[in-house]
């Protein structure tokens, strides 16, 4: 068995040595570091290289989407884990879109985190029972790429890949020749549109369909 090597993120560290008290028990699994902030987390994989991220919501210096984001484009194969007691609609759909693995509450059966940990490594997807109401919301409003294309005008189009690219809107604007109130009203009608709330969400789901096409 390979063994696989799970980096812990949470600010809490009582929380942190739990999970590792019974997580080694299992041989096949090793805790190579712990972190309390995402900044930490993304210092510590550089360094220990994880197979699996075990991560908290609710972070000092951000949240797990940015987390998730951030680790990710770092570390393209590392599977990440949220592990928390959220299960608001637009926090699993957020995380979601972020490209987590697995998402679960903290109140898990420990058997249940170490079966989910192997299943991620593997290449699988995990999400709690009592999220999963979230995730059938969200498909109502589900778009594809091609879908969101013809949804959004050409211009919006490309506000959208500049939005992704990272551009505040005053660099859209000059980009396009607009103002920047004009991109806002722009970006307001996008978020509508593509049903999400933020630049982040909408820029996550934006380059993660452009890379399933």
């Amino acid at each position: 068995m390979k063994e696989i090597k799970v980096l812990l993120v949470d600010d809490h560290s009582v929380v942190r040595k739990g999970l590792r008290m019974f997580l080694e028990v299992h041989p096949q699994l090793c805790i190579c570091g712990e972190a309390g902030t995402i900044s930490e987390a993304i210092e510590k994989a550089d360094v220990l290289r994880p197979d699996v991220v075990l991560l908290d919501f609710k972070l000092p210096d951000g949240d797990g989407v940015n987390a998730c984001i951030a680790l990710k484009m770092s570390h393209p194969k590392l599977k990440v884990i949220i592990l928390t007691a959220y299960t608001q609609h637009e926090m699993v759909v957020g995380a979601i879109r972020a490209g987590v693995d697995a998402y679960l509450l903290k109140d898990v059966d420990s058997n249940a985190l170490i079966d989910t940990i192997l299943a991620v490594f593997q290449g699988k997807s995990v999400l709690d029972a009592s999220a999963t109401h979230a995730v059938f919301n969200s498909l109502k409003g589900h778009k594809d790429k091609n879908l969101l294309k013809s949804t959004l005008s050409p211009q919006e189009v490309r506000i959208m890949d500049l939005i992704a690219l990272g551009k505040v809107n005053k660099e859209i604007g000059d980009a396009l020749g607009i103002s920047e109130k004009t991109v806002r009203n722009y970006i307001s009608n996008i978020f509508k549109k593509m049903n999400v709330s933020n630049r982040t969400e909408a820029a996550t789901l934006w380059v993660r369909k452009t890379l399933d096409d």
